[in-house]
């Protein structure tokens, strides 16, 4: 089986996550996708790059998760939601995916 780029994970972990969550209408399952992807993820990044890289784009993808909220505020929440994940995705990329 092809493996999927950490990139493409954990993006559709915070895309999917706030989809699933306003469809819905309920947040926790929301949160099972995100927490899903996100352990996906963080496995994939162990694997790449690291216990020390995989904790750190962990916590990238918890601080994109949090620093959402703020940001759909002053920008709007689909927006707020691309932009956390493009920066996440590209964190990912530069951090696990590139090397494989």
């Amino acid at each position: 089986m092809a493996r999927i780029p950490t990139a493409a994970v954990a993006a559709s972990g915070l895309i999917g996550g706030y989809g699933v969550a306003r469809w819905t209408k309920k947040r926790q399952l929301g949160g099972v996708v995100l927490a899903v992807a996100g352990a996906a993820a963080a496995q994939q990044w162990q694997r790449a790059a690291g216990g020390k890289a995989a904790g750190a784009l962990t916590a990238g993808y918890v601080a994109a998760f949090a620093g959402s909220h703020p940001l759909a505020k002053k920008v709007g929440a689909w927006p707020a939601v691309f932009g956390v994940a493009g920066g996440v995705a590209l964190a990912s990329w530069v951090v696990a995916d590139r090397r494989a």
